[in-house]
């Protein structure tokens, strides 16, 4: 039964029961495959959603876990992380169902490739570093390179200048379309003075600390007595979540770089746990 297991994770209660007894030629129902499934470990579970990663964009995440192995935490206090992301007002989970072990999520038979999409809802960005939360910006429209100019100019700059006074900040955006246009990199060579853009490996959620962020205010949204009905109630409830995140909550995971980069390392440059 394992390894029908292992070879078909998506497989059902009944899928699972029928090839058992084709093979081993007596018959069981759907409840003896159910308790003997659980008793060996499994439980249906949702797979973990990862990147599909490039070799190409491999070897860059690679490239970045060895340049960086050595950073410390005091190192990494010194990045202020960035991101935007949107949130709907209605959510779906897809209902794909896997069988698994408690210690097999990151399995790679037990993983469902993504690739980025848009959706319904309030977009915002945010910045934050080891000291503090920045602000978070709503953001009325699609985001382009020049609305990202205002955003870097008004939040970004005042930012990294106060944080960083002695110029050896580190700010961290990943490759977005709109951050890569020429109007933003020559803008960044204009303040290359004040501190540094860091240097992003694509496709790389698990180093991207923000996005752990995100999910705490995903959750809160979700667990809300009482759900936002429209656009302005959701924003609300992102600005009011996202003041109350707790300082050790963001300081944890600035603290937690050191063993994600050790762990893309030993991934040699694939996807990790984090």
């Amino acid at each position: 039964m394992g390894r029908l297991i292992q070879a078909d994770r998506r497989a059902t209660l009944t899928e699972i029961s029928t090839r058992y007894n084709r093979v081993m030629q007596q018959s069981i129902c759907e409840a003896t495959t159910r308790t003997t499934l659980r008793r060996m470990g499994y439980n249906i579970r949702r797979p973990h959603r990862v990147p599909l990663i490039s070799t190409t964009n491999r070897k860059k995440r690679l490239q970045f876990a060895r340049a960086h192995q050595n950073w410390t935490v005091e190192n990494w206090k010194n990045v202020a992380w960035s991101d935007e992301s949107r949130f709907l007002l209605r959510h779906s989970d897809g209902r794909v169902r896997i069988w698994r072990k408690q210690n097999e999520n990151m399995d790679p038979s037990c993983l469902v490739t993504t690739v980025q999409a848009g959706g319904g809802g309030v977009m915002v960005w945010e910045m934050f570093s080891w000291h503090t939360l920045g602000p978070l910006v709503p953001i009325g429209h699609r985001l382009n390179a020049t609305a990202y100019l205002s955003i870097v100019s008004d939040h970004v700059h005042p930012f990294m200048t106060t944080m960083y006074p002695s110029s050896d900040g580190y700010f961290q955006q990943d490759n977005a379309p709109c951050h890569k246009a020429r109007i933003i990199s020559n803008w960044f060579l204009e303040h290359d003075n004040e501190f540094t853009v860091l240097k992003w490996p694509p496709q790389s959620p698990d180093l991207k600390l923000i996005e752990h962020l995100w999910d705490v205010v995903e959750r809160e949204l979700r667990a809300l007595d009482v759900h936002p009905t429209n656009l302005h109630q959701l924003q609300d409830a992102i600005l009011s979540i996202w003041a109350n995140i707790s300082k050790e909550c963001f300081q944890h995971l600035v603290e937690s770089m050191p063993r994600r980069i050790k762990a893309v390392l030993k991934a040699k440059g694939g996807q990790t746990q984090y």
